[in-house]
């Protein structure tokens, strides 16, 4: 194999590898607007102390006006994330598990929840997030992204390690090393305290290890960024409600549309009777959505069909041969969840429903 051959090789690995890595994890679009402006002390040359809460505007599981200062003496564990973000949802497991087993020991685990969409600022949609996902550890409410910017962050979930002084010891991006973040945990409290049960928590690993269609945002403000748009002709309309004819081939990993949709900053919206389609690979599709009044109920074929038991996802419901979604609050819902390999979607909606994004797994 001569060089240039090599070299197109090694180029080829790093850009799949790169591809992998960021599948693992949700890149913020937004620029650090802020940093602390003076370098922050090191322990042993090497950790940085970590900055403060800031610009918290809403507590649960814990007292308002929470500190990391009043933590000395205690191993924390940071968690930035969002409700929606199928990357944080698919850690969520293995953050309650620690919780439940290192919390006596000294471990305080704060969910920094960094919203991304508009709904994801409202107090009772997180209040809701928490209890379907059983989390009773802190989390607060960073709106304002001044936490995020303090940390100098740009990744949902970003896991930080603190030690008993206040120095970041570990950080962890992304999905996966799981183990390797336990042992971190195990470390830091067996520095204070001492720990008697140094086995592993047995939480399954969900962390996707096939490719799989990106991450497709649906608001012109996300979606363009990234250089994505719709399939149809002429593309998003910025700001305009649009009438789409589907009279064309369909690409994968493009959304397409049919019927009157209105093009929102951080949506797509329905007003009318109107369908998405989407060709994807993956084995899960998941959609983040709204309705904005009464329930909307979303109708879901699989290469043409009602989609089947099989291949449907948790929150797809039944009335004979249909199959359908009942979209009743902001969420992540799960349209499929079965085989993997690669197949046409078709959402069938009425006006009321917007969605922001479509995730894979």
């Amino acid at each position: 194999m001569d060089k240039k051959r090599i070299t197109l090789y090694i180029i080829l690995l790093l850009v799949v590898g790169s591809i992998y890595y960021l599948e693992q994890s949700k890149v913020s679009p937004s620029e650090i607007t802020s940093a602390p402006s003076n370098q922050a002390p090191l322990k042993d040359g090497q950790f940085p102390l970590a900055p403060e809460l800031a610009g918290i505007s809403g507590y649960f599981n814990t007292i308002d006006g929470l500190k990391l200062e009043d933590l000395r003496g205690k191993v924390v564990l940071i968690d930035f994330w969002t409700y929606t973000c199928i990357n944080c949802i698919r850690t969520l497991p293995h953050l309650v598990a620690w919780d439940e087993k290192y919390r006596d020991d000294g471990l305080v685990i704060i969910g920094v929840h960094t919203p991304e969409f508009e709904f994801e600022k409202k107090q009772e949609n997180v209040q809701m997030a928490l209890e379907k996902y059983g989390i009773e550890y802190p989390v607060v409410q960073d709106n304002s992204y001044a936490t995020w910017n303090n940390f100098q962050n740009r990744y949902w979930p970003h896991k930080y390690l603190i030690d008993s002084e206040g120095y970041i010891r570990y950080h962890h991006i992304g999905e996966g090393a799981y183990a390797e973040t336990e042992e971190n945990i195990q470390q830091l409290l067996m520095e204070i305290n001492g720990l008697e049960d140094t086995s592993f928590t047995n939480v399954e690993d969900t962390t996707p290890s096939k490719q799989l269609t990106p991450e497709l945002y649906a608001g012109y403000d996300f979606a363009l960024p990234r250089g994505q748009d719709i399939g149809n002709p002429g593309g998003l309309r910025v700001g305009e409600i649009n009438n789409y004819n589907l009279n064309l081939e369909i690409s994968h990993n493009l959304i397409y549309l049919q019927g009157l949709w209105k093009s929102n900053e951080d949506n797509l919206e329905a007003k009318g009777d109107s369908s998405i389609f989407l060709g994807f690979t993956a084995q899960s599709v998941n959609i983040v959505a709204d309705n904005f009044e009464d329930p909307v109920k979303i109708e879901i074929r699989l290469n043409g069909k009602y989609i089947t038991k099989e291949q449907a996802g948790n929150d797809v419901k039944f009335l004979g041969e249909q199959s359908f979604i009942k979209v009743n609050e902001p969420r992540l819902y799960n349209v499929v969840n079965g085989e993997y390999g690669t197949f046409l979607l078709d959402l069938s909606v009425t006006e009321g429903f917007s969605f922001n994004a479509f995730t894979f797994g």
